[in-house]
């Protein structure tokens, strides 16, 4: 039974190795020609000269989608000139300043908002706000045994100790603590200069393009700068986060500790939360090379405001007299009524 089926395989081999007619064997050749022939006019037509022929072009940046995570936020500060140009009088102290509108951006009033400053600890600003994004409030950090031996300033971290992120927050923002900064870089990102290169990203990322990182800190002023246009970017951005906001603007928080500590009171040091009614942050900074910075936020009636001064000697006096200013602005009264 086997046999008949063998030999009508072999039948069908047969007819296939049968040679085909001449008529269908030249139709043939003048197809496959045209095919190529089209192949090879298509493949040198879409690759430029100076490649090789069949590669296939790199796509133009446009066709590209850009990830996520690389993304231009949109502006931050905006107003190629001030809204509301103002002669002080007396001047103000600060070598630079600015005032925003919190809620649009828009620039209301200015004195060098491009001039590059030495910042000082107004530099935690930018290490809470990565901080923030990756660490959550009861995620513990330990503390590495390079924390204790951070600049002075330091609120007295052990080495080996496993501190809640939430605490140390708060030690970065209103003790101001070194030691803090350091160690909240470690815990975000493995190193300090891992940490440092994050800050640098985002910032570039944020579009402030006259600000360099060179520490979590800020005590080192060598290559550690910005503006006032630029801090005051980076701080509408930071008070987008419920969490940083609450942060700034507690006076005083009692913080239950390890013995024989039991206890740690951190008093806030930005003096304006006491001083000006409505203020609600933000940080202040004092080196040698910076002097007195601070970024000060206010709200008043449903308006808020952003005031930056750098090398300010009067810092509190001339924040509190821009943000004054700035509530009086109608300005400021007409986008309050639109908005609310």
């Amino acid at each position: 039974m086997a046999l008949p089926v063998l030999e009508r395989v072999e039948r069908r081999r047969r007819r296939r190795r049968r040679a085909p007619p001449l008529a269908i064997l030249a139709l043939a050749l003048v197809l496959a020609g045209g095919a190529g022939a089209g192949l090879y006019l298509t493949l040198h037509s879409s690759s430029s000269p100076t490649k090789t022929a069949g590669r296939p072009s790199t796509p133009p940046p446009s066709a590209v989608p850009r990830p996520a995570a690389t993304r231009i936020p949109p502006t931050l500060v905006v107003g190629p000139r001030p809204l509301a140009p103002h002669r002080f009088t007396p001047p103000l102290s600060a070598r630079a300043a600015i005032l925003v509108d919190a809620r649009t951006g828009r620039v209301l009033w200015a004195l060098r908002p491009h001039l590059r400053r030495p910042i000082a600890s107004t530099t935690k600003i930018m290490t809470a706000v990565l901080a923030l994004q990756k660490l959550r409030p009861r995620d513990s950090v330990t503390i590495d045994p390079s924390v204790p031996r951070a600049a002075p300033f330091r609120e007295g971290l052990v080495a080996g100790q496993r501190v809640r992120a939430w605490k140390l927050f708060y030690g970065l923002l209103l003790f101001s603590g070194n030691d803090d900064a350091l160690a909240l870089a470690i815990g975000t990102a493995g190193s300090r200069g891992a940490f440092i290169g994050e800050m640098n990203r985002e910032a570039r990322r944020l579009g402030l393009r006259d600000t360099h990182f060179s520490t979590p800190s800020g005590v080192v002023d060598r290559d550690n700068y910005s503006t006032a246009w630029d801090m005051a970017a980076l701080t509408r951005y930071a008070l987008r986060n419920p969490r940083f906001r609450a942060i700034v603007r507690t006076r005083v928080k009692h913080v239950r500790w390890a013995a024989p500590t039991f206890e740690k009171v951190y008093l806030n040091k930005n003096a304006l939360l006491r001083q000006y009614r409505g203020a609600d942050g933000v940080k202040t900074g004092w080196t040698t090379e910076a002097g007195h910075c601070l970024v000060a936020s206010a709200q008043r009636g449903g308006a808020h405001l952003i005031a930056v001064v750098l090398a300010a000697p009067n810092r509190y006096n001339d924040a509190a007299r821009l943000l004054s200013y700035g509530f009086r602005l109608p300005y400021v009264a007409r986008v309050t009524r639109t908005s609310s």
